[in-house]
């Protein structure tokens, strides 16, 4: 009986992290996709005055965060209709890389975009350790 119990909990275990797994990239290797020009769409959620203060040249600001409501989720169509017209990677920049980018990569993944093609900025802004790459002001 026990044995079936611990069974149990290593399958919804690995059924519940399966449900919430996303792909990351590394600080150090989205540097490396921004100095390459490698081609991308960058979609920050940050709220306006966060964008303001600090984006990577080229981002669509949502000012989505932290992408809860339908009003906030609706924020995000301009990013989803680039994103579906393009099979360029799409990379999530939040304040910190956690739920509002999950939930950002959800309903993006809702939409049609493939999974293999989104990424969440692991730390968001607030992790990037390249601070004289930012671009200020709109």
């Amino acid at each position: 009986m026990k044995k079936y119990f611990v069974l149990a909990l290593i399958f919804v275990f690995v059924l519940t992290t399966s449900a919430f797994a996303a792909n990351y990239v590394k600080p150090d290797e989205f540097k490396k996709w921004l100095e390459s020009g490698k081609s991308i769409i960058i979609v920050d959620i940050q709220p306006k005055e966060d964008f303001e203060k600090h984006h990577f040249k080229g981002s669509i600001e949502t000012n989505a965060f932290p992408v809860k409501t339908e009003d906030e989720k609706k924020r995000l169509n301009a990013a989803l209709s680039k994103a579906k017209t393009s099979n360029n990677d799409v990379v999530i920049i939040c304040p910190r890389g956690k739920s509002g980018a999950m939930n950002t990569y959800e309903y993006l993944k809702s939409k049609g975009i493939p999974e293999n093609r989104l990424y969440i900025l692991e730390g968001g802004i607030a992790g990037w350790p390249y601070k004289d790459m930012f671009q200020k002001g709109r």
